[in-house]
């Protein structure tokens, strides 16, 4: 299977703190990968670097061309959209607002309002409130929304940075279960941080863990699984 994202020797910089250290990983197309590792290893570092949102070296590469160094409205104009921690929604506009806003990029007008009709069958209880202010929805309800807004730009890449984040558990298995048929359905690829390491073995094929801006382990979500470390120190048996 064609690589999708290759990240080669991947550094990036706060100022003049150094957080990722030399990251070597790939996502293959059509696949979901995971990023494990503790609060401050590095995995929203990695997705705000892929995206041009800090200081990097290395190369990151997208469908065989790099885009490290671009700006980061050029990087979502390949195909990435980036679903960040906190959701990111435009709590003053309407659900429908924010999700044109998702699609503005777009040069294929005509088929906005198909797409429209795709994410309210993915969550329909958006398509119920979509003259609502997003500020007023519930926690899941924004994350939902956050999702469909990256959707509506028609992606090839999904980076979502901890989906799960404050959420119900029954909320949280609704939004994994869309990822998983947005994935297969829509054929987005999906680099996911969750702090649930669980949840995201669950739903990824493949893991990467992480330490101090390093990867120190791969391999198949199912290998990763039964890692008598990880067990211990991410999944809690």
């Amino acid at each position: 299977m064609a690589a999708l994202l290759e990240v080669a020797n991947l550094g990036a910089f706060y100022g003049a703190t150094q957080a990722l250290h030399g990251l070597n990983f790939a996502l293959d197309q059509g696949g979901i990968t995971t990023l494990l590792g503790a609060n401050g290893a590095g995995k929203t570092t990695t997705l705000r670097a892929i995206s041009g949102l800090v200081k990097t070296i290395g190369e990151v590469r997208f469908e065989g061309a790099r885009i490290d160094g671009r700006k980061t409205e050029d990087i979502a104009r390949c195909g990435i959209a980036h679903v960040p921690d906190g959701r990111g929604t435009f709590a003053e506009f309407t659900v429908e607002e924010n999700l044109r806003l998702g699609a503005h990029a777009r040069h294929d007008h005509a088929h906005v309002g198909r797409d429209f009709d795709v994410v309210y069958s993915y969550f329909p209880r958006l398509k119920e409130r979509r003259r609502q202010q997003a500020g007023t929805l519930s926690g899941g309800e924004q994350q939902m929304l956050a999702i469909s807004r990256g959707l509506m730009m028609r992606p090839k890449l999904f980076l979502l940075d901890e989906p799960s984040f404050g959420l119900a558990p029954l909320v949280v298995q609704e939004i994994f279960a869309i990822m998983r048929a947005i994935n297969r359905e829509q054929k987005v690829s999906m680099l996911l941080v969750e702090q649930n390491a669980n949840l995201a073995l669950d739903l990824a094929d493949h893991a990467y863990l992480l330490e101090t801006g390093r990867v120190v382990l791969s391999g198949s979500a199912d290998d990763i699984k039964q890692n008598t470390a990880v067990r211990r120190s991410y999944l809690g048996y």
